[in-house]
């Protein structure tokens, strides 16, 4: 592999009111999974894996809007969605509607790999979770205190609230390689 660059973020937008605390949190995080992909990238693995890898680690912290953490439908519960493209090989990933896997973006990957498919959704999506093994978890494990919350008041304000908690929203990860290998997840 030649010479690659990384960039992580967590998405637009961040409460000009986030205690400084939280906003040290979502620092560190950040922190982590860039030093996830720089490690997996010194070790010459594939863009892909990469991607696939700081995205369960942003799936798996609740800091953010992304699986565990992930904003709460009108009923309360989590309805999740994941995309990520292999840009040598031009194929692609997605899956939506997910209510019990762990790791979405492991899940669209499997989709772009084990699938004719380039996109799964809803009950089609957890058959195929299922088949495939893939770790899950009843809808709960990804429902958090704060998301309780800004639900709360976007029933009260009768309004949809865009969360600003924290910087959130489109988790993307793109990783160039001299070799001119992209790799994508949004």
């Amino acid at each position: 592999m030649g010479g690659w660059a990384i960039a992580v973020h967590g998405g637009t937008g961040a409460d000009p009111n986030l205690p400084k605390e939280r906003q040290e949190e979502a620092k560190r995080l950040l922190k982590r999974c860039l030093d996830i992909g720089i490690s997996v990238l010194r070790s010459n693995l594939p863009a892909i894996d990469v991607v696939e890898l700081v995205v369960r680690e942003l799936e798996s912290d609740p800091l953010f809007n992304s699986g565990r953490g992930y904003a709460l439908t009108e009923n309360g519960t989590v309805e999740m969605e994941a995309s990520i493209m292999d840009g040598p090989k031009r194929r692609c990933g997605a899956v939506s509607g997910l209510t019990t896997v762990k790791n979405p973006i492991f899940l669209a990957r499997l989709v772009m790999e084990k699938s004719p498919h380039s996109y799964l959704g809803f009950s089609g999506v957890e058959e195929f979770a299922k088949k495939q093994g893939v770790e899950m978890l009843d809808n709960e494990y990804f429902i958090t205190e704060d998301n309780v919350g800004i639900l709360k008041l976007a029933k009260e304000a009768n309004s949809i609230l865009v969360n600003i908690r924290l910087i959130f929203a489109l988790l993307t990860l793109y990783l160039y390689e001299t070799a001119g290998e992209i790799s994508a997840v949004g």
